[in-house]
């Protein structure tokens, strides 16, 4: 931490307007050191910044949260992660908290609570809003083949991106390319690039395979 105590906090998030919010709710009360919209950026620079904190977005292009998370992990433990996340998905929050975060809260969170729960996580905490903490207890503690531990030991599930496992629940429960598209706010052709990408790494041909292979993992 700086001389004044504050952490040094590096933002990842690939919209402005998000970092700009973040920003205007934190400064002044930690060192923001720097910021980056992608993958590739955001790991080079904290490599070199070394931050106490990074507030880290779940969902980007290239690999998202997790592609930063694991990068920087293998090079320097010390950096320590708060994932800022819309999604407060069971899945998503096991998959981060896996890859290193030492948190995950939502993005509809408070000012002050962020701060805190910066500091928190800058004094070696691990910090979940109660609902999201469920989630991690119920991941490491279980011992049946509920969701969340399927989501901790399953090599095929972790492969895939945050955003392919959104896609991945909404085609298990029945959705249509086009009812996906809108309810995740992407185009049609996005979903389909997605639904390619998962067929893929998990070594299926078709829909029904995909939908068969979630459901027998409850991705409901």
């Amino acid at each position: 931490m700086t001389n004044a105590g504050q952490p040094r906090v590096f933002l990842v998030d690939d919209h402005e307007l998000i970092r700009s919010g973040i920003r205007a709710e934190i400064a002044g009360s930690v060192d923001i050191i720097g910021e980056a919209d992608e993958v590739e950026a955001a790991i080079e620079m904290i490599l070199e910044r070394s931050p106490d904190v990074v507030l880290l977005d779940v969902h980007m292009p290239d690999g998202g949260g997790q592609a930063v998370l694991r990068a920087v992990c293998e090079v320097d433990s010390s950096v320590k992660f708060l994932a800022l996340s819309v999604s407060d998905a069971a899945g998503d929050v096991i998959s981060v908290i896996r890859a290193g975060a030492r948190g995950y809260v939502t993005k509809n969170i408070s000012g002050p609570a962020l701060i805190d729960a910066i500091y928190r996580i800058a004094a070696g905490d691990v910090v979940f809003s109660p609902r999201l903490a469920g989630f991690v207890l119920d991941a490491f503690t279980a011992d049946t083949g509920d969701q969340a531990s399927v989501a901790v030991v399953d090599p095929e599930l972790d492969q895939l991106t945050a955003r392919e496992r959104q896609v991945l629940r909404l085609i298990a429960r029945g959705y249509s390319y086009k009812d996906i598209a809108k309810e995740l706010e992407i185009s049609t052709k996005t979903v389909e690039s997605h639904v390619s990408s998962v067929l893929r790494k998990l070594q299926l041909s078709s829909r029904y395979q995909l939908s068969h292979w979630a459901s027998e993992r409850h991705l409901f």
